[in-house]
């Protein structure tokens, strides 16, 4: 499970620039939940540690199911749009974030920025297709682990 922030401003996107497996690849800000926390709460939390962007959730994009071809891990991810309040670059980014840099939808184009799985452009896409659903649809029970 992870979830994922689209952070849009002026036509461009905020992306992490990533070094996996020796190849330099794009994604959104995103990452694990920890224990305890929110979806929309672990989405603010990875962005800023990978960014160093605060952003304010402002709705979620959709829910994306992906099983990697190379390592047949299953990843559920939750993405959520969110606007860009203010940068911190006093911040250092998390261990293998090379840098955050904004771009438009059509330069992650396989070459020159080549996306981590198909859910960053998928992602992008969705939230320029339709409007985003109120974050009132995300629902959280607390689990007592004390019974």
């Amino acid at each position: 499970m992870t979830v994922a922030c689209v952070v849009e401003r002026e036509g461009r996107f905020l992306l992490v620039e990533e070094l996996i497996h020796g190849d330099r690849l794009v994604n959104q800000p995103a990452g694990h939940l920890e224990p305890g926390e929110s979806l929309v709460d672990a989405a603010v939390r990875e962005t800023l540690e990978e960014t160093g962007w605060h952003v304010r959730p402002t709705g979620l994009i959709g829910v994306y199911q992906w099983v990697s071809p190379d390592s047949r891990e299953q990843y559920l991810r939750i993405a959520f749009a969110a606007s860009a309040e203010a940068h911190d670059p006093s911040l250092s980014l998390d261990a293998g974030i090379l840098r955050a840099i904004w771009l438009r939808a059509e330069e992650i184009d396989g070459v020159h920025h080549r996306p981590r799985s198909p859910m960053v452009l998928r992602n992008i896409e969705d939230s320029l297709r339709r409007p985003a659903l109120p974050l009132d649809a995300l629902h959280a029970y607390a689990l007592d682990l004390s019974v």
